[in-house]
């Protein structure tokens, strides 16, 4: 089932649908309203709050399930975990549905917890597609998500870039920048060859 990227505005995160299943909830709700009735479950890539602006808004008008992966469970009430204070904002305070670990399936989804930008990231595999969808993980072109906010570790960002490389990606789905939709692999391995470079 193909990956439907629902472009984030601004600062806003990038969200992606597959299938019931929308990743990402930073959008405006107009963005995703076109698919309310389809939404079944939101999954949530981290915690802060350019992914998670509008995960009350969407979550009231599809009545779709919430999921995160434990560590970052708290961000969705924390100020500081969110980051919503540098947004201007406040935490969406959604209580999550489901609480997600590493190896978990989601419809066609495997959950891959890959801290290092949080300590609950997560990636979500595709392996008919060969399509990962990557949060603040991995972007295009050698680039990765800060390790300088509360809860990154470049440590655990490194160690999550060499289980990534592992995977077969033809597709990469990205929580900023435009997507990948094909030969993504090079830049998966961009990425961590610049990791490496840049913190050993």
């Amino acid at each position: 089932m193909p990956v439907k990227w629902i472009p984030g505005s601004g600062w806003q995160a990038n969200a992606y649908l597959v299938g019931e299943i929308l990743i990402d909830a930073g959008i405006l709700p107009m963005a995703v309203e076109r698919y309310r009735d389809q939404i079944k479950t939101i999954i949530l890539t981290h915690g802060h709050y350019d992914h998670t602006a509008y995960l009350a808004e969407i979550k009231a008008m599809t009545g779709a399930e919430v999921c995160i992966h434990r560590e970052d469970a708290n961000a969705l009430i924390s100020d500081a975990e969110s980051l919503s204070f540098q947004f201007g904002g406040r935490p969406p305070m959604v209580v999550p549905d489901q609480i997600l670990s590493d190896g978990d399936r989601i419809g066609d989804l495997l959950v891959l917890h890959t801290p290092g930008h949080t300590r609950g990231s997560i990636c979500l595999y595709h392996e008919e597609e060969r399509a990962l969808i990557s949060g603040d993980t991995v972007f295009p072109n050698g680039s990765f998500g800060r390790t300088d906010f509360p809860g990154g570790s470049t440590e655990a960002l490194k160690r999550s870039l060499d289980r990534l490389v592992t995977f077969e990606v033809e597709s990469l789905y990205p929580g900023h920048e435009r997507p990948v939709t094909a030969g993504a692999g090079r830049h998966l391995i961009a990425t961590h060859q610049c990791l490496r470079s840049y913190h050993g």
